[in-house]
């Protein structure tokens, strides 16, 4: 089976696909001054992107990890996700408080994909 790497890079890849499943790293927002609900979506449009890339979408997600750096901010990125899930199409899901590798970081969202 063939593995094909979206947005390689010496250290990481964004996506991975091997087979159909679709792997997606960590993923951060790129504009660190917004909060929690402007970071969430902009790592939400770049799932988009990057499932998209990848030959699916947000209906197929298998699982998702999220990283909090605060979990009483846990509501607040619950509102950006709830519409942006797809309807009856919800993944198995974790979310956790974690110290990110950058301090101005807030989320940082991994997912599994079905193609």
């Amino acid at each position: 089976m063939s593995v094909k790497r979206i947005n390689a890079g010496p250290r990481m890849s964004s996506a991975v696909v091997h087979g159909d499943t679709v792997y997606l790293a960590g993923l951060t927002a790129d504009d660190t001054k917004a909060d929690v609900k402007g970071q969430t979506a902009q790592i939400l449009a770049k799932i988009d992107k990057f499932l998209a890339e990848a030959g699916t979408d947000k209906s197929k997600i298998l699982s998702a990890n999220i990283w909090l750096t605060d979990i009483t901010t846990w509501s607040q990125m619950n509102e950006v996700w709830d519409k942006w899930v797809a309807p009856g199409q919800a993944p198995a899901r974790a979310t956790v408080e974690a110290k990110l590798a950058n301090p101005a970081l807030k989320v940082e969202i991994m997912i599994q994909a079905a193609k």
